[in-house]
């Protein structure tokens, strides 16, 4: 590590703090978050929710397992920048093909190493999610020339991004067996883990892209829709929340997770807001308000629906109610409309990487679907 190049992470508050490169060398901007996954750090770095993010890692040793070729969520790494502490000399994983310093160089994303995490995840929890940059090799500059670079970049509150992640073009993801239903996923950065969890129970997903219409929707006439995650601020997906609207007039079964959460909520008449510093990791307790279980789940999110645990409401709709919150701060985590066939979770089900104890939702998404049929 003493022969790397210098680097800096520089938050917009005007913090510095010094390391070594890592990954690829230059310049990278966007929101400084920190996860707290201890493992999973392939399928973080390709999750198409952290687009437009400087990802912290908690853990204080990151690459441990290197790099394979089967657990990327996506085409490609997402993140803007990267930030790790103890980065692995040398991977030790049967399945690792290189490292995770020659993905990240290979991908073109700058990161940092040998960062203090736990004094810089401090930072963040007391202040917030902020915007910031990584500078490396010829980017390295003055701090006041640094700092007004990260102070000139946009920040993360009414960013659109689900259109920047969001499949080119259509789809289809067949079951292995006999197909019992036809969903239509709407991308809005959607995970490949999902469609996996949707066929292994003889679902036929139909990944369209966030842009879609209610027309080319129906084209497909699905038994049910699925809203996926995705990046960015929700309350600028207007027009997948006005789609959603006319998925739910229809009365089509709809299960939505994570930014599919967010998009249902407006859709019923519920506002959003920008959390101080979110949840990323994949060890966060959420309450089911009707049997009162806990789940530990995979999380990725900086925004939440605005309401209270078990609150009900009227929607237009039907009545609906916050069906589930997080134990640790109360933050809505779930939504069931009671008088049209949709749901939604702010966590991740499907899980990659992380618990399992959420998976049973996609059990009943299909039940949903079969009690319409």
């Amino acid at each position: 590590m003493n022969a790397r190049a210098q680097a800096a992470l520089v938050l917009e508050d005007g913090r510095v703090f010094r390391g070594a490169a890592y990954g690829a060398q230059g310049r990278t901007l966007g929101e400084a978050v920190f996860c707290t996954g201890m493992t999973g750090y392939q399928e973080t770095l390709t999750d198409p929710s952290y687009h437009g993010q400087i990802v912290v890692q908690t853990a204080p040793q990151i690459g441990n397992t290197g790099w394979n070729d089967e657990d990327d969520e996506s085409s490609k790494i997402w993140v803007n920048g990267y930030v790790v502490r103890d980065p692995a000399r040398t991977p030790s994983n049967w399945r690792s093909k290189r490292t995770l310093d020659e993905e990240l160089e290979r991908q073109g994303i700058v990161g940092i190493a040998e960062v203090d995490t736990r004094s810089l995840t401090r930072h963040l929890r007391e202040l917030g999610a902020m915007r910031a940059g990584v500078f490396s090799g010829d980017a390295l500059g003055t701090v006041d020339d640094m700092v007004a670079q990260v102070l000139a970049s946009p920040k993360m509150a009414g960013a659109d991004l689900a259109g920047q992640v969001t499949t080119p073009k259509p789809y289809v993801v067949s079951p292995e067996g006999e197909t019992r239903f036809r969903v239509v996923a709407l991308d809005l950065g959607i995970k490949s883990n999902t469609p996996r969890q949707m066929v292994k129970r003889g679902i036929e997903v139909h990944v369209l892209p966030s842009t879609s219409t209610l027309d080319e929707l129906l084209a497909v006439e699905p038994d049910g829709v699925f809203l996926s995650n995705g990046p960015g601020d929700p309350a600028t997906t207007t027009h997948a929340t006005e789609l959603t609207k006319q998925v739910l007039g229809r009365e089509i079964p709809l299960f939505g997770i994570c930014f599919g959460n967010q998009i249902l909520g407006r859709a019923l008449g519920l506002g959003t807001y920008k959390m101080r510093y979110g949840h990323r990791g994949i060890n966060i307790p959420v309450i089911d308000v009707a049997t009162k279980q806990v789940a530990i789940t995979a999380q990725n999110h900086g925004f939440a629906l605005e309401g209270e645990p078990g609150q009900r409401f009227e929607s237009p709709f039907g009545a609906a109610q916050v069906s589930h919150y997080c134990a640790n701060d109360g933050a809505v985590e779930g939504l069931r409309a009671f008088d049209v066939p949709a749901f939604s979770v702010q966590y991740h089900p499907e899980a990659a990487a992380g618990p399992h104890d959420a998976a049973p939702l996609f059990d009943d998404f299909v039940s949903l679907m079969e009690k319409k049929a």
